[in-house]
């Protein structure tokens, strides 16, 4: 998890609790084309399979936890 950047982290946050490309791209003030982007790159930065595995290696590592709401973004000022 520590090779992510901010922004990727912020992905896999709201990823991992749930949130459709869609919804990722309005809390986090990207395009939804930039969040596909964001996700498949993540996954195999990570070397995952599926975004189902991203939420698993999110719970494992207590990046969140079930029933968990998501913080505000931090805003678009990295990428």
């Amino acid at each position: 998890m520590d090779r992510l950047t901010p922004r990727e982290v912020d992905v896999l946050t709201q990823l991992a609790l749930g949130r459709s490309n869609a919804e990722i791209a309005r809390s986090l003030g990207i395009g939804e084309t930039t969040v596909k982007t964001h996700v498949s790159r993540r996954l195999a930065k990570l070397d995952l399979a599926s975004r189902i595995q991203a939420v698993d290696l999110a719970h494992e590592t207590g990046l969140v936890r079930p029933g968990q709401e998501p913080e505000p973004a931090r805003g678009a000022g990295y990428s």
